[in-house]
């Protein structure tokens, strides 16, 4: 049954707004509203449009024709929305999603799920180096796994989403190298509170230093430290343990990551 919005007064021409009933009762009359009123009936029809800036972390088919899209944004953390049509050649969304692109967008929450509706994108920096080099695409993606693994959705978020801005730009304009890995898991434990107590490690001195620095320094700072072979493979398993030690798993590609570089010609 189709539901028509409804009205309690009488317009010119009409019966009266009160009918008259068996025993003196009256009963208000109930009038439909014309049709090029009914759009303002409740406000509860009106969509609500969010506007928000973030990085793309993954996508994946939903349909043939749509997309889902899952973001990192400073002000709403992570976040998933649902691009329609964004798998056909016509879509206004075509060549403005994709891993790592930052852009600004648009969409309408649900009111069911975590699912939300995509339904305008700017694009601000596609990061088109990450795609030059294959050692770059993994450390990035690796980043962005722990991430979505060590963060709930939809909690704001900003100090990571610069932490992954910052990487996406530095990881374009070196040579791919195990130490940014390891900076970013220090940097982001950090954030999450989870900051290894380096007094209480079994850790040499000289790898505590590194560890140190690769938690405070910046990142051309971090391009330019040289660990020892000895120094990195020690930061390296003290990091892997560190993880397992709080989270469920190492995701998958930390390997992957580190290795990345070791073949590279740059």
């Amino acid at each position: 049954m189709r539901w028509q919005a409804k009205r309690d007064t009488a317009l010119p021409g009409e019966s009266p707004a009160l009918l008259d009933l068996p025993g003196g009762r009256k009963r208000r009359r109930r009038f439909a509203l014309p049709p090029h009123s009914r759009r303002f009936a409740t406000l509860a029809q009106i969509i609500l449009i969010e506007k928000a800036t973030g990085l793309v972390l993954r996508t994946r088919p939903l349909t043939e024709t749509s997309l889902i899209v899952r973001w990192l944004t400073p002000a709403l953390g992570r976040l998933a929305t649902v691009a329609k049509g964004a798998r056909r050649p016509t879509s206004p969304f075509r060549g403005k999603l994709d891993l790592f692109y930052l852009a600004e967008f648009t969409f309408s929450r649900s009111r069911r799920s975590e699912l939300h509706t995509l339904r305008e994108v700017g694009l601000l920096d596609t990061h088109r180096a990450l795609r030059q080099e294959l050692g770059w695409l993994q450390q990035a993606s690796y980043c962005a796994e722990l991430i979505e693994q060590t963060t709930e959705t939809e909690t704001p978020l900003p100090e990571i989403f610069e932490l992954l801005r910052g990487l996406l730009d530095t990881l374009g304009r070196r040579a791919p190298q195990p130490r940014t890995v390891l900076a970013f898991e220090v940097k982001l434990l950090g954030l999450l509170g989870l900051a290894p107590d380096l007094a209480q490690t079994r850790l040499d001195s000289s790898a505590k230093t590194v560890v140190k620095a690769l938690a405070e320094q910046d990142w051309p700072a971090i391009a330019r430290l040289k660990p020892t072979a000895a120094q990195a493979l020690e930061v390296r398993d003290f990091m892997r343990e560190f993880l397992l030690f709080h989270l469920p798993r190492v995701p998958h590609g930390r390997d992957a990551a580190l290795q990345a570089g070791r073949n590279s010609n740059r």
